[in-house]
């Protein structure tokens, strides 16, 4: 509560610092020379009304100026069409009901009266031909038409997009000491508003506030961002100031990494200008971008949209040559690009395979191996063409000597199991794969092991593969994951199992170990969550021939099971309890 306390505290000073810094570079003097009584006085302009009334007597003014030059009659053509569309915004903007209570429209109606004075200033310049080159006037011209033009975009923006009303407090509110969040809540507004008007050196201040007060408190700012200063963001993405860029991506970063506006952010066109900054941004700057699209390509759509937009080249590129940070994001990314089938094909086109495969040898974090490890999992989960491609570029060799670690990941395995149909027994053995599978199910995660037990169900299609897999010391390590709390790991566990069984050595290897009846006995349970109890009878059939094994079985309680079973139709239930009872019958009589 202390935290969150001096955080409210901090809010306000950075708010407050934010809009002194605004008030005290505001170009526009707030002094004029008047007429009183044939006497020039100065007079003072405060209120919002008294800058609407100037700006209104300038216009007139300008007009007339600016329709008497004779030189530059193209520039000045379209300066007077501006300044013709000014009356009818002042008009929009004085009539909204937040007009005198928002700092906003004292701002705005300062530039426009600063670049109205600057017509006029013009004009006699033209008119008396007092300027320093024709070029030089050329180009004010060019630097006036592209303000009025700013002048009538942010005042349509003022009144069209609520951000009057968004902004604005009432002032018993913002002064209340018992109300802080709710003023705090209004500068944000008001902060974000300022990303959506004015010049560049303004938006370049209220993104310096803006990351500052993300900072102390994202979630406040977070609670207020509306999808229009989500765009006015997006846009300053391209601006020419690589500091704002820079800036503009860090805010973005947070947004994606909160997980609150993703679909603002991607239906705001956020995807071009990232990709762009991963492709020629500072070093902050496209690990940011790269950090972004690790969280936006999450989503399937997003995933597509990044390979429309020709994200998958920079990207392959940071995992090349990128910093540690950005190498692992950027190798996340397309990782989830990935995960998504129709656009594989797009990927290896792009060379994807063979950096995969070289990050698992040389990336720089553990994440970038493990991310290139599930790539390569999904790039080779149905597709045989590139199944092939990472056969012939080392891809089976790579995975092995990265499952040699301390913790063998599911990634890897998952992807060496994808692979195994595709190549012969004999490459098989000469690369280790069937040392890497016995350290895998013995120090595997359990999702490794997993995936390993699922590897031996698809490689042991011939008996001399039967053979070596249980000669390496496979079975003891399968029948103890019998065990395990996940149905699915049991179940491919007995799979595997029951493949390996029907090679008389491995059932005599099964027979060997003590927990093996009383494991799979208990796979018996009739349950719909227990799915192993076809391959746990198919087991158990295979070792049935021993008297000491249907013992074992009798009293572990396997006749309960098996009738249960045998009603349910499973495969071969019927007939196995047909001889454990035979069996019984024999005990019972031959004990009289």
């Amino acid at each position: 509560m202390k935290q969150a306390s001096c955080d409210h505290q901090r809010i306000p000073k950075l708010l407050g610092l934010w809009c002194s810094s605004l008030h005290q570079s505001d170009p526009c003097h707030i002094e004029i020379m008047v007429e009183d009584k044939g006497k020039e006085v100065i007079q003072d302009i405060q209120t919002v009304e008294d800058w609407l009334s100037y700006a209104q007597e300038l216009v007139p003014l300008a007009l007339d100026k600016a329709k008497t030059v004779k030189g530059f009659p193209g520039r000045w053509k379209m300066i007077i069409s501006k300044l013709e569309q000014i009356p009818s915004h002042l008009s929009d903007l004085s009539s909204h009901p937040c007009f005198s209570k928002n700092s906003l429209c004292k701002e705005q109606l300062q530039a426009v009266s600063k670049a109205l004075k600057e017509a006029i200033e013009l004009a006699d310049l033209c008119d008396s031909e007092k300027y320093e080159g024709k070029l030089r006037m050329q180009s004010d011209l060019d630097s006036l038409s592209g303000k009025l033009d700013l002048n009538l975009r942010d005042c349509g923006l003022l009144i069209k997009t609520g951000v009057l009303g968004e902004t604005t407090l009432p002032s018993a509110v913002a002064g209340s000491s018992t109300e802080p969040e709710a003023a705090i809540h209004g500068n944000i507004r008001e902060l974000l508003a300022r990303l959506q008007i004015g010049h560049l050196e303004a938006k370049h201040k209220a993104l310096d506030s803006l990351v500052e007060v993300m900072k102390e408190d994202e979630k406040t700012v977070l609670a207020v961002l509306g999808r229009s200063n989500v765009g006015a963001l997006i846009q300053l993405l391209t601006a020419t100031s690589p500091r704002i860029r820079e800036k503009t991506v860090t805010v973005i970063c947070s947004l994606a990494e909160s997980g609150s506006c993703e679909n603002w952010l991607v239906s705001e066109g956020v995807l071009p200008p990232l990709i762009r900054l991963v492709e020629s941004g500072s070093t902050v700057g496209r690990e940011k971008a790269t950090i972004s699209l690790q969280r936006l390509s999450m989503t399937s759509e997003t995933a597509r949209a990044i390979v429309g937009h020709g994200g998958v080249r920079p990207l392959i590129e940071i995992c090349r040559i990128g910093d540690s940070v950005s190498q692992a994001a950027a190798a996340c990314t397309l990782k989830n690009i990935s995960a998504v089938p129709e656009v594989r094909q797009n990927l290896a086109e792009e060379g994807i395979v063979k950096v995969m495969i070289n990050l698992l040898d040389c990336g720089i974090l553990l994440g970038s191996k493990e991310y290139a490890a599930e790539c390569l999992q999904n790039l080779t989960a149905s597709n045989d063409n590139l199944r092939r491609i990472v056969i012939s570029e080392g891809g089976i060799q790579r995975l092995l000597a990265y499952l040699d670690g301390p913790l063998p990941q599911e990634s890897a395995v998952a992807a060496v199991r994808n692979l195994v149909s595709s190549v012969s027994m004999e490459m098989l053995v000469s690369l280790g794969f069937l040392p890497c599978l016995v350290h895998v199910l013995k120090s595997g995660s359990v999702g490794a092991q997993q995936a390993a037990a699922s590897a031996i169900c698809r490689v042991c299609s011939s008996s001399e593969m039967k053979k070596l897999v249980g000669e390496a010391g496979c079975i003891p390590l399968l029948i103890k994951l019998l065990e395990a709390k996940s149905n699915s790991v049991r179940e491919v566990s007995t799979q595997a199992i029951s493949s390996l069984m029907t090679l008389s050595q491995n059932c005599r290897e099964v027979k060997k170990d003590d927990k093996s009846v009383p494991n799979l006995v208990q796979l018996l349970d009739p349950s719909p969550q227990n799915t192993a109890k076809k391959y746990a009878v198919s087991c158990l059939a295979s070792l049935s021939s021993s008297r000491k094994c249907k013992k074992l079985m009798i009293s572990y309680g396997a006749i309960g099971y098996l009738k249960k079973l045998s009603e349910m139709d499973i495969p071969g239930a019927k007939k196995l309890l047909e001889r454990l009872e035979r069996g019984k019958l024999r005990s019972l009589f031959s004990r009289k």
